[in-house]
């Protein structure tokens, strides 16, 4: 079973100016926690255990979030504010350790990938999380990790490369990497062989409304081939690129996701997630829908 996750994390958000200037975009809060808490936290829940931070300079704030703050505790402790003091001692289980590799230069997602092999090798399957993309079981009733969990599992059962899709709406096809089905379109919670990912196609010409959102579960075998991947499309080294060369040789899946997602990247799907979020939250729901309620009449 797949324990290890890289995050990718070194990038500029550029789609979150100004807010992301001198607070690095995963930092950003959704509620009452930043955006990857949410993204360490679904995959703790999918059994991950070992977690690869590709950082870069100007973003020590991540790696300080998820590291002890003994100063701040004993802070807390002394003034009885026990709630607040358990809610950073338990960001991280004892159990999960959290590894931070710097990519030196932004040369693409897969470069930054790449950044993660010394600590994960090439015989050992990992995932792949993008910080920025909230994966929401509980719109549609799922458990925390559910999704991600599913897509361990169809790796497991396959041993085949998975790309987690959400359907889209066909006039937005071509804001993503659409996956072209080899037949049947996965139902919900299903996975199915592609024959390629199309990058931002246009309506007419897209092979499917299934979009990858952000989750990748991958042999150690992409390593190499990432290593051999030239620069493409931005001059980056593109994953995407690394993933064609693997489908060609063993077969690539799209795992069809049961919940929603929301794209952080950018200020419109922060806003989307901390409505959804907030109107959920155990102590501040009820404020947030009033919240909310009120500005929908006003």
């Amino acid at each position: 079973m797949i324990r290890k996750a890289v995050l990718p994390v070194a990038g500029f958000g550029t789609r979150c100016l100004p807010a992301s200037k001198a607070i690095p975009k995963e930092m950003i809060t959704v509620v009452d926690r930043p955006v990857i808490q949410y993204v360490v936290e679904e995959a703790i829940a999918a059994g991950i255990s070992e977690i690869v931070l590709v950082t870069s300079a100007s973003k020590s704030a991540i790696e300080n979030h998820f590291d002890t703050h003994a100063e701040l505790e004993a802070s807390l402790a002394a003034k009885g504010k026990q709630a607040l003091l358990e809610s950073i001692r338990d960001i991280i289980p004892d159990d999960v350790n959290i590894i931070s590799v710097r990519q030196g230069k932004p040369l693409g997602l897969g470069h930054a990938v790449l950044c993660a092999r010394p600590v994960i090798g090439d015989d050992e399957p990992f995932a792949v999380l993008l910080p920025d993309v909230l994966v929401d079981e509980a719109e549609r009733g799922g458990a925390a990790g559910s999704d991600l969990c599913g897509m361990l599992a169809a790796f497991e059962h396959s041993r085949q490369a998975q790309l987690m899709v959400e359907e889209v709406d066909w006039a937005h096809v071509e804001r993503y990497g659409i996956v072209a089905p080899t037949g049947t379109i996965p139902a919900p919670g299903a996975a199915a062989a592609v024959a390629g990912v199309v990058e931002k196609p246009a309506r007419e010409q897209a092979p499917s409304n299934l979009a990858v959102i952000g989750r990748y579960a991958l042999p150690g075998e992409i390593f190499p081939l990432l290593a051999a991947t030239a620069p493409g499309a931005g001059n980056e080294i593109q994953l995407t690129d690394a993933i064609e060369s693997l489908r060609r040789r063993r077969g690539v899946q799209a795992y069809r996701m049961q919940g929603v997602t929301y794209d952080c990247g950018q200020p419109l799907g922060y806003l989307e997630a901390t409505l959804a979020y907030g109107r959920r939250h155990p102590t501040l729901g009820d404020d947030v829908c009033a919240l909310m309620a009120r500005y929908r009449g006003a």
